[in-house]
Order: C-alpha cells, then structure tokens, then sequence
C-alpha cells in the first residue's frame, strides 16, 4: 500500500509538471518566441492568453511588447568646426519582429549593446558634419526688442540652417533604418545634456561677455544722445517761454506807462491848481529818486528844483 501510495504521488507530481510545462501565460505586455533546442519554432505569439507548448523540448522566450528605454553614455564628440562637447542621450525603442529579434540579438542586453553601438556611432557622425551653433541650437531667434539693440542682436548671432532638433531627427532616422533588420524600431532619439569642455566653454562666456558689454555701450550712446536731445528741447521750449513772458510783460508796461501818463496829462489839464499840485509832486518824486544825505548839486538860479528848494528854505 506503501509503494501504490508513492507510485501515485510521484506519477501526480510528474503529470503537474508536464501539464506545467506544457502551457504558458502570455501577457497583454508580452510576447513570446518558442524554441526548440535553441532554434526557433513557428511565428512569434504576440496575443495574450493561455498558449501550449511541447513539455521539456521547447522554451518560451518572453519579450517586452511596451517601449523600452535607451540610456546613452556621456561621450566627448568634436563638431565641424574642431570644438569639443559632452553629449549624453537617451532614446525610446520597441520589438516589433519578435522572431527577428530573438534570431539578430538573443535579448534585451544584446539589444542593449547593439543600440550603443548604433546610436553613440550616428550621434558621433552627424555632430562632427555640423558647426557647434547648430547643435546647441534649434532655430534663428526673432529678436522682440526694436532699434539698435535688435542690430547687434542678429549680428552677434551665427544664423544656423539645420538645427538641434533637425539632428536629432536625422539620427534617430538614421538609427532606426539601421535598426530594421534587427526587428526592432527606434521610436525617439533626443540630446540630454549637451555641454562644453573647459576651453569651449571659456570662449562662450568671452563672447557672451564681449556681446553684452556691446549691447550696454550702445545703450549708453542711444541714452546719452536721447538725453542731449531733451536737453535740447528743454532749452529751447525754457527760452520761447522765457522770450514770450518778457514780450508780454514789456507790453503790460507800455499799456501802464500810457495809462500813468494819460492820468498825468488829464489831471495837468484840468486847473492851474492842480497842475501846480502836480509839478510839486513830480518834483518831489525826482528829488527822492535823485537826492541823498551826500548828494551835492549845482543849480542855476532858473532851475525849477532851485525854486522849490529855496521856497522849501
């Protein structure tokens, strides 16, 4: 009874294990090649669900179906113009042969490697055909400011005609028609970082400094010059202002010399008295205005002041 027992649970055991072996689980982000002794079998299973399989003679080899990531080394790469700069990329990449991919590249690390190779070696080539400016930068900047500044803006800068995100188009183009027969397809290529060694970057900031201290000189002049100008006109407008109140105070003293005058002469016509009233008064008024406690005079005898100083006496 012993060894029916034991017969028994070992034919069960053996019986789960072929039943196990024999069926797989495909997943929604799955896809699987079977192999045979390490060759592949029939088509790639890319549906999901429960499939079968010989027991102990063939292997399901399960692959990604999602995007997958690329992380690139940071590599010193020279432009076309012999300047040196750290480029560090990344890409996003998919299987979409399975068959092709398990028969060219085995699995992910061989992908892995294989992409290195690809995209480092296209991302090396298109730099090198390209001036610094044209990597670092994606388009013509429209300068926003108006004048001169707008002047030495589009001077200080080198007008490009390809671009970074021109490049990255090109090797990620590139890369992927490498890539084909390996069944796998590079969906998006970008520059992560894009930086410059020591002597390049000491030139960008000479430049960037020389550039910026162009542009405040010259925002000095056009200030120096508005500045004269509203000088200018601040002079200018001050002295017809100047010359317009002094014509109409002149005027006003006309009109009030003529006014006095015409009240003098009305009140000398009017009566003897009154003139003599008016005589005395104009005499008085000349001797304030002329005489002093150290004023000497010398009249003649004939003299109207004679006559009022020697009746004053």
């Amino acid at each position: 009874m012993k060894k029916n027992t034991i017969t028994l649970l070992i034919a069960a055991v053996v019986i789960i294990v072929v039943i196990a072996q024999s069926f797989y689980i495909v997943n929604e982000e799955e896809q699987v090649v079977i192999t045979q002794f390490g060759r592949p079998v029939g088509e790639a299973v890319t549906e999901a669900g429960i499939q079968f399989k010989i027991p102990f003679i063939q292997k399901a080899n399960f692959f990604d179906k999602r995007y997958l990531e690329w992380d690139g080394d940071p590599n010193q790469v020279p432009t076309k113009d012999k300047k040196f700069i750290f480029v560090d990329t990344y890409a996003r990449w998919q299987i979409t042969d399975p068959l092709q991919f398990y028969k060219r590249l085995t699995n992910e690390r061989g992908a892995q490697s294989r992409l290195d190779d690809i995209l480092d070696g296209e991302t090396r080539d298109f730099i090198a055909k390209n001036y610094l400016e044209e990597t670092v930068r994606t388009s013509n900047r429209t300068p926003i400011s108006s004048g001169a500044i707008s002047e030495i803006v589009e001077d200080s800068l080198v007008q490009i005609y390809v671009g970074r995100d021109s490049i990255q188009e090109y090797i990620q183009r590139s890369a992927s028609l490498q890539a084909q027969d390996l069944g796998i397809a590079i969906l998006d290529f970008r520059f992560k970082r894009i930086n410059y060694v020591e002597e390049v970057r000491t030139q960008v900031y000479e430049r960037m400094k020389s550039e910026r201290y162009r542009i405040a000189d010259k925002f000095r002049s056009e200030g120096q010059g508005e500045a004269s100008r509203i000088n200018g006109e601040k002079e200018r407008e001050l002295k017809t202002i100047q010359s317009e109140a002094f014509r109409k105070a002149e005027e006003i003293k006309g009109r009030a010399d003529a006014e006095a005058a015409s009240i003098y002469a009305n009140a000398y016509d009017k009566n003897l008295q009154s003139r003599n009233l008016y005589t005395f008064l104009k005499s008085m008024e000349t001797f304030q205005k002329t005489f002093n406690s150290e004023t000497t005079v010398i009249l003649s005898t004939d003299s109207e002041l004679y006559k009022y100083l020697k009746s004053s006496q």
